[in-house]
């Protein structure tokens, strides 16, 4: 669901009514935005096929801590640099409940991996594990385009100050 709903405040806010790859203002909340992209990528990838047990169980909380970072630092640089559209703050909404929901449910299969003997078990979640696969896929692809949009527009504003 979050992948989904990430999806479409992406396209929607970010793309089609922002255009924020296209104006230099924005070249923070674009290197934010791939570093969060990452970090999903990270995390659907490392849900999609492995279960961490044991003190390995502290990769996901990482992950997690530093999504929760990058989005708090998000808001504040979003807020100051555009007015951001009503529906924008509407699927952010739906996207900080769907983390709790999300920090709710996996922390409590962490608790249970936690009191295993550390190391990797490979699962197979059925549709959800290649759901998850796609989603990391996904969020690879748009990290690495919002990384080079940042890199043009900051070059770009470089160019105009130098």
């Amino acid at each position: 669901m979050h992948g989904l709903i990430g999806f479409l405040d992406v396209v929607i806010n970010h793309e089609w009514l922002a255009k924020l790859p296209s104006r230099p203002e924005c070249v923070s909340e674009e290197r934010l935005h791939s570093a969060r992209e990452f970090l999903f990528a990270a995390l659907f990838a490392s849900l999609a096929w492995l279960e961490w047990h044991g003190a390995l169980v502290w990769w996901i909380v990482a992950l997690f801590a530093g999504e929760l970072l990058v989005s708090a630092r998000d808001v504040v640089v979003e807020g100051d640099v555009r007015q951001l559209p009503a529906s924008e703050r509407f699927l952010h909404l739906f996207l900080f409940m769907n983390l709790g929901i999300m920090y709710t449910l996996t922390g409590q299969a962490l608790l249970g991996w936690h009191a295993l003997p550390t190391g990797l078990a490979l699962v197979n979640h059925g549709w959800v594990s290649w759901i998850l696969s796609a989603l990391a896929l996904g969020a690879l692809g748009w990290a690495l385009r919002d990384a080079l949009a940042a890199l043009r527009l900051a070059h770009k504003t470089a160019a105009v100050q130098g």
